[in-house]
């Protein structure tokens, strides 16, 4: 494993909007666009919308999964390759928050502040998943 030649930026937080353009996403990401084109063919977790144009809308779990890429061949110095056996290895947050999901009560339950506490347990959980080591 190669060890990184250089200390990246810090990365900007991601907006919570829906949508981003390939323009955006490079800006998020610290990543030239004919990159993300390019990891798009290597990394079959990356997919995002093509519309109109073949334009490429990412969503914010793209975002995500491209910081992750970012992070395990830039930072950490893995190959291609060896960043896909990895990715393929760790399970997506998406998954882990369906299995999650099932915690919070339903809203016709009485008791509000048990739902408070429960959706308080949630929203750690999920913070502790955007901190995922990659």
């Amino acid at each position: 494993m190669m060890k990184p030649t250089h200390k990246l930026e810090p990365l900007p937080d991601i907006p919570r909007k829906r949508y981003f353009a390939i323009g955006e996403v490079s800006e998020l990401c610290g990543v030239k666009a004919h990159v993300l084109r390019y990891w798009e063919q290597e990394f079959p977790q990356l997919k995002p919308a093509k519309r109109r144009g073949n334009r490429r809308y990412y969503q914010h779990d793209d975002v995500e999964m491209i910081r992750r890429i970012r992070s395990l061949l830039y930072e950490q110095g893995d190959t291609i390759g060896a960043a896909r056996l990895r990715l393929k290895e760790q399970p997506r947050v998406d998954t882990i928050v369906a299995v999650v999901e099932p915690l919070v009560l339903p809203t016709t339950a009485t008791n509000s502040s048990r739902r408070a506490e429960l959706r308080d347990i949630r929203t750690e959980l999920e913070s502790l998943l955007n901190r995922w080591p990659v």
